[in-house]
């Protein structure tokens, strides 16, 4: 069997479906934070305290459903669980846009969180399925590149919208493709190498003995009680839950800040918000790559956070007097906190086996949703509270230097030459 060909077949089939879908999953999150400076605030009465609250909801739900829906993908199918997700939280994104009062907005809010809990844990087990060690770092960076990819365009686009027509028209807008999308989901996705049509047999069990010699090196883990309690597991859920700290409090925020520094239309803030995620885009690849090449994940995480906390120290350090530096040291921390994710989701399953790694990695990034949470109703509520983002710089500045020692910390698992997974 030719491996560059059954590579090159799995990259150019899987990972554009990987990665749109999930560009669709962060677009109807992230766009609250355009409405929020376009005045969805004023229009339905919804005070600086309560719009921070808002914003958090959505992580909230987010929490709570990480676990079930790892779950799910890992016992059942991940095909099924993301063509329902991407229906619902399409209608959800949509209807944010006919919302009267805040008790809705609310309720909406939450229940997007709750239909989008299960896309990340299951599609980092989906890549899992089809990847192997050498190739997770750059194949998870694709599945997260939906993030700072689609923030980077949807700030341009939900910029014109709201100046062209106005935030309740961008919400409806830009929640109907998920719904388009979950019926092209459904024909293009099969779970496992064994069910694609567009592999040889020869080539299925060929990559299906590759994934499977990669668990006989892992510790065995006899269930997710196991797994959940032992220290690197939760190490890295601390570590995440700072981390997200710095980053969800920078997306949903950002245009608002960049707002208070210096006058601007909705279009200007759009343009400037793109940004730090174009910087984050180019920076997750070549870290990712570096990652794979190399096999040492740890040693692209905590330095990039480092950075991170950094340029937010830098920013507080030089004052809104200085526009045009802060901005600059903000597209330094958007790229610094983005590079880290491919690398960081690898450690999980090399460091558990396929029985209980999808539930761990949920377990994670629920505690990341938790973080978010924390974040982004934090921040919120210290522009509010002292009309500067000054002191919100320095709060993400000390949660991702805090998810940098927690890094540090974290200890390869032992492995077992002889050990065969359960």
């Amino acid at each position: 069997m030719n491996e560059a060909k059954i590579a090159a077949k799995r990259w150019w089939y899987i990972m554009p479906i990987v990665f749109i879908t999930y560009s669709l999953a962060y677009l109807d999150r992230a766009n609250f934070s355009f409405a929020s400076a376009a005045g969805i605030n004023e229009d339905l009465g919804v005070t600086k305290g309560i719009s921070s609250l808002l914003g958090a909801l959505f992580f909230l739900g987010y929490f709570f459903f990480q676990i079930p829906g790892a779950i799910y993908a890992e016992r059942r199918s991940v095909k099924k669980l993301i063509f329902w997700s991407l229906i619902v939280w399409g209608g959800c994104a949509s209807l944010t846009g006919v919302v009267s009062n805040i008790p809705m907005l609310a309720a909406i809010r939450f229940v997007l969180g709750v239909v989008e809990a299960a896309v990340m844990p299951a599609m980092l087990i989906y890549i899992s399925n089809w990847f192997t060690k050498s190739e997770r770092s750059r194949a998870n960076t694709f599945l997260i590149l939906g993030n700072p990819v689609t923030v980077l365009w949807m700030s341009v686009v939900s910029g014109y919208l709201i100046h062209a027509f106005g935030w309740r028209e961008m919400f409806i807008i830009e929640g109907i493709p998920a719904v388009i999308w979950a019926f092209c989901w459904w024909v293009l996705v099969k779970d496992k190498p064994s069910q694609a049509t567009w592999l040889s047999n020869e080539e299925k069990a060929a990559l299906e003995a590759q994934l499977q010699k990669e668990q006989e090196g892992i510790k065995a883990v006899r269930n997710y009680g196991e797994a959940f309690r032992s220290r690197n597991v939760i190490l890295l859920c601390i570590q995440y839950f700072a981390w997200s700290i710095g980053v969800y409090g920078f997306v949903l925020w950002l245009p608002s800040i960049l707002r208070s520094g210096m006058e601007m239309g909705m279009v200007e803030a759009g343009w400037l918000s793109a940004g730090p995620y174009l910087a984050a885009t180019v920076a997750m690849i070549v870290v990712s790559w570096l990652s794979d090449k190399m096999q040492n994940r740890k040693l692209f995480v905590w330095p990039l956070l480092l950075i991170g906390a950094l340029a937010f120290l830098g920013s507080y350090l030089v004052g809104a007097n200085h526009f045009w530096v802060s901005y600059g040291l903000l597209v330094v921390a958007g790229a610094a906190m983005y590079a880290p994710y491919g690398p960081f989701f690898a450690i999980i399953p090399e460091m558990l086996p396929r029985n209980v790694a999808g539930g761990a990695m949920a377990l994670i990034n629920s505690m990341g949703a938790l973080g978010s949470f924390f974040g982004s109703w934090f921040v919120g509520y210290l522009n509010g509270a002292t009309g500067t983002p000054a002191a919100s710089y320095m709060f993400m500045a000390i949660a991702l230097l805090v998810s940098v020692v927690l890094t540090l910390v974290v200890k390869p698992t032992p492995r077992q030459p002889h050990a065969q997974a359960a």
